[in-house]
């Protein structure tokens, strides 16, 4: 699944638009569209492999919110999706299965039920990412409303031991603020997690996307972009060509 570093356009879905938050806060809310299976469809033709999907509402709420946006993104273009939001129960990941998603990364339900992401892993092998939004050095939770009193290592351990295929590792306070990426830190990270890491948070120009597709040797092996994108600061296609090369 890792053989290159891989540039995933992300779509933040909250009452079924297209919206981009500031650090995880829903009052700061930006709508970049209302139709998602638009903005998929421009990703895929830009060169997208995969597009990340979160429910913002469902992580609120702890059950999906937008599975009929997920459904009319999943009609609309080829390329794999990757759902979160809201994915605490066997139900809900089942849902966001048949509504379309190619695999799933949990969160906040890692790090209170291990048992869920355990049987996460069983019923979808291969499928099943790690979450990791990291504010003040502590796990975050349940939309970015709660700390986990779990360690970073904690948790680490529990994705590990579950069989989790990569870790999608976010700076929740670069979330959305293009404050640009520390690539030295993430691969430091990736290093000393020992599982593949997909970066989040920050990204702003294509010096961030070359900054981590240099530290891909260390285990950076993508990462998610999105308010860049949005507002035109970063062209898909350009980023998807540097990190190639």
């Amino acid at each position: 699944m890792f053989k290159r570093f891989t540039v995933i356009p992300a779509i933040d879905l909250k009452g079924g638009k297209v919206v981009r938050l500031t650090r995880g806060a829903m009052e700061s809310a930006t709508v970049y569209g209302d139709d998602p299976a638009v903005v998929a469809r421009a990703f895929e033709s830009a060169g997208a492999e995969v597009i990340h999907v979160v429910d913002l509402d469902g992580a609120v709420a702890g059950a999906p919110r937008n599975l009929d946006a997920l459904k009319r993104i999943r009609g609309a273009v080829r390329c794999a999706i990757e759902a979160s939001g809201g994915l605490r129960a066997m139900d809900s990941i089942r849902q966001v299965i048949e509504s379309g998603a190619d695999r799933i990364s949990i969160g906040s339900a890692a790090l209170i039920d291990r048992a869920l992401l355990e049987a996460a892993c069983r019923m979808l092998p291969g499928r099943v990412l790690g979450s990791l939004d990291v504010r003040d050095g502590r796990p975050a939770l349940k939309g970015w409303l709660e700390t986990s009193r779990l360690s970073i290592d904690d948790a680490l351990v529990r994705f590990k031991a579950a069989g989790v295929v990569a870790l999608i590792y976010t700076d929740v306070a670069r979330d959305g603020t293009q404050a640009g990426v520390n690539a030295e830190s993430v691969g430091a990270f990736a290093e000393h997690a020992g599982v593949p890491v997909i970066a989040s948070g920050g990204v702003a120009t294509l010096a961030d996307i070359a900054g981590l597709r240099r530290v891909f040797d260390r285990g950076v092996v993508g990462v998610v972009v999105g308010r860049a994108l949005y507002e035109g600061s970063l062209s898909l296609e350009e980023a998807i060509r540097i990190s190639g090369a």
